[in-house]
């Protein structure tokens, strides 16, 4: 009887409080929780991708810059140079030939008939270049090479090697070419047989190119390349040279 009652009361007492939260002002309930803020994570993120292109662009702005300096430098240097030093052409030409030894000799006629066509050209020649600064400051040349021709026919090589040069000075360099025993055949053979033994002239053309640098304030300006072409007329009996005309057939930088 009693556990009945309680529950009686309990029942009641809780059909109270129902009532009562029902009919309690809407102001007594709390408010909804305000909207989360956006994630940390996703703005730093965004912020560290924004700040790497700005990062990148500006690295590409001062390597530009820097780049554009630099050329304004160096053309700068190049104008101070051309003003200052006032670069002119180096000259370079064959002073003398001397003639130290020269043989021609022809097959035996129990070669065939055709010794005729057929010679063996042995020649010993010193070359002296004359070798010109007309700059101020001093130019370095580079190894060069001069080959002997005979109607176009080559027959040797004169190797010069590199060597410095001091300002608004000439120097004289020597070469020397070997020709051992070169076999010119055919016309070219008639020729040179017709022209030595008869004619006591033999016409050799000397051509090489020549390659200087100047130097100014430890700066190396570009390569010029002056090409250098000599025609030179050799007397077989006198062992000596009779003509010389030499010039400069062109110039490249």
């Amino acid at each position: 009887m009693s556990s009945s009652l309680a529950n009686g009361e309990d029942n009641h007492s809780n059909g109270r409080v129902s009532n009562q939260q029902r009919w309690l002002p809407r102001d007594f309930y709390p408010a909804p929780p305000p909207p989360r803020p956006p994630s940390r994570c996703r703005y730093t993120a965004a912020h560290r991708s924004s700040s790497t292109v700005a990062s990148v662009k500006g690295c590409c702005c001062c390597l530009l810059l820097l780049l554009t300096f630099i050329s304004l430098l160096v053309a700068a240097v190049a104008l101070v140079i051309a003003l200052v030093v006032k670069p002119k052409k180096p000259h370079f030409d064959l002073q003398q030939v001397a003639v130290s030894y020269l043989l021609l000799t022809t097959p035996t006629a129990g070669g065939g008939g055709g010794g005729s066509s057929a010679a063996y050209l042995t020649l010993n020649l010193t070359m002296l270049f004359t070798a010109e600064n007309p700059n101020r400051v001093g130019i370095k040349y580079g190894p060069s090479s001069f080959t002997v021709m005979y109607h176009g026919v080559a027959l040797g090589v004169a190797e010069i090697p590199g060597f410095d040069q001091p300002a608004r000075s000439t120097r004289l360099v020597q070469a020397s070419v070997v020709v051992d025993r070169v076999d010119i055949l055919q016309t070219d053979a008639v020729q040179l047989v017709r022209d030595a033994s008869v004619s006591d002239r033999v016409e050799l053309n000397v051509a090489g190119d020549v390659g200087a640098k100047i130097r100014f304030l430890g700066i190396t300006s570009p390569r010029v390349q002056v090409s250098v072409g000599c025609a030179i007329v050799i007397s077989p009996r006198r062992q000596s040279v009779t003509e010389k005309q030499c010039g400069v057939t062109g110039l490249n930088v």
